[in-house]
């Protein structure tokens, strides 16, 4: 089965693929695909961006959205995440987009799930659409992403974007740095940890995360934390002309980046949002081409 789980499972080329198809959807291609298909959205965990960024780009192409809430579901009554995806797969869902707080919840739909599933984020572990529209950004800044200095600023410990985008800028040839207060780093990443005045001076861009204070099992101090190891004007004054500053929000103004800098003339933090809803197009068409339920050839152009 052709899932959308991780972006280890994409070649690079395919990567690219995506990025295009992405672009396309951008430049005002509206296609439509041409029988009724419903999208199930099962978000297990709290989301804003990724929830209706996949809605929106469900409703661009023309797909029936079918809205699930956790808290009122019959998961409050001890059913599985394989029954419920089941269930809407009985239903007649076409395919499930999936977020949970579990880093290996996929692992339970690896067998007898019958529709494609697409990773919405898998705890601390995997976020590949995040991760796939960071690079659309990064791309559209840069022309490439070869050879491009990217450092991951923030709570890496705990953040499945982190791990995502390192994994990936690393394979399509850029050179990741990392940078963390002491107690979030993550040992298991082996990318050169550096300040982030040091990354400031030489990098192009600056991915911000915040501190996910729902996965750690104690409330750190956050009253010294722009000041020490978050992007305050002073640090963004000495990057690089071209650099870029990218966030996957929520942001927390005035904790992770000084609350002026969010909009400047360096940040691309909103765009990276508008980015999301074509780059879930692209994904989404990918999917259900793979798995037969459309014909690329056959989406009609309204």
């Amino acid at each position: 089965m052709n899932h959308f789980i991780s972006i280890d499972q994409l070649t690079n080329q395919q990567i690219f693929n995506l990025i295009v198809n992405a672009e396309k959807y951008k430049k005002g291609k509206n296609d439509n695909i041409p029988k009724q298909l419903f999208a199930a959205n099962l978000f297990f965990e709290p989301s804003t961006r990724t929830k209706m960024s996949f809605a929106v780009a469900e409703r661009k192409l023309g797909l029936e959205v079918l809205d699930f809430h956790a808290e009122e579901s019959s998961i409050q009554k001890g059913e599985s995440l394989f029954d419920t995806v089941k269930t809407f797969e009985s239903i007649g869902a076409n395919v499930a987009i999936i977020r949970h707080r579990s880093d290996d919840w996929f692992t339970e739909l690896e067998s007898g799930i019958n529709i494609p599933i697409i990773n919405a984020g898998a705890g601390k572990r995997e976020h590949p659409t995040q991760c796939m529209l960071d690079l659309l950004t990064i791309y559209e800044e840069f022309g490439r992403l070869e050879d491009l200095n990217v450092v991951i600023v923030g709570d890496i410990k705990h953040s499945r974007v982190a791990k995502s985008n390192a994994h990936a800028l690393e394979r399509l040839g850029a050179k990741v740095y990392l940078s963390a207060a002491p107690g979030y780093e993550d040992e298991s990443l082996d990318y050169p940890y550096v300040s982030l005045d040091e990354a400031t001076q030489f990098c192009d861009v600056v991915m911000l995360l915040r501190i996910q204070h729902e996965r750690h099992e104690e409330i750190y101090e956050t009253s010294s934390y722009l000041t020490k190891y978050g992007l305050t004007i002073d640090r963004e004054r000495k990057m690089k002309q071209h650099a870029i500053i990218l966030h996957p929000a929520p942001i927390n103004r005035g904790v992770e980046i000084d609350g002026d800098l969010v909009e400047c003339g360096r940040s691309r933090i909103f765009k990276q949002m508008k980015n999301g809803v074509y780059m879930r197009m692209a994904i989404l068409t990918h999917v259900l081409n793979e798995w037969g339920s459309i014909d690329e050839n056959s989406i009609k152009e309204c």
